[in-house]
């Protein structure tokens, strides 16, 4: 009885792993992109009307690209640290992950919360007085999500590989 169980917990530990990769993934090159691409700006400059109004899903916000999968990202790490508790050779790993994303989701909530309802949302974009600060902050805290997302995907790759090659 517990090889089956021992069985199925190396399942569910590599397929977490697997949607955690995935996920971490999609969140680490969506946040590069914002930032490449300076996506803050446009959507902070742009002007409501009928056809495109300032929502968290309207024209331009990657607010629609993050929903389905972003609220995955952190429990599901912690899950993957849950599930393969019992491997000494990545649980250090797991734990990073679950350090980084936890860290991402709590910079990303602080942005969702506090910066982005009156830099992207308001009815009208606010004078470049009032922009220009808010979008620096903006940048600052998004860096330490990228950089969190980024060890996040890392610490998972590594503990995925490690848990494949050690199968042989």
């Amino acid at each position: 009885m517990e090889q089956i169980s021992s069985g199925r917990r190396e399942t569910i530990a590599d397929g977490l792993l697997g949607i955690a990769e995935f996920s971490h993934a999609h969140w680490f090159f969506g946040n590069l992109y914002e930032a490449i691409v300076k996506v803050p700006h446009r959507v902070a400059a742009s002007e409501a009307s009928p056809e495109l109004p300032r929502s968290p899903f309207g024209a331009g916000s990657p607010g629609r690209y993050y929903a389905p999968i972003a609220p995955l990202n952190a429990p599901v790490a912690v899950a993957a640290v849950v599930a393969g508790w019992k491997h000494s050779n990545t649980r250090g790993w797991l734990i990073v992950a679950a350090v980084g994303s936890a860290t991402g989701a709590a910079a990303t909530a602080y942005l969702l919360r506090s910066i982005n309802p009156r830099l992207f949302f308001s009815p009208h974009p606010l004078s470049e007085m009032r922009r220009k600060p808010l979008l620096a902050r903006w940048y600052r805290i998004h860096a330490i999500r990228l950089t969190a997302s980024a060890i996040a995907l890392v610490a998972i790759h590594r503990a995925r590989t490690i848990r494949l090659t050690s199968r042989g």
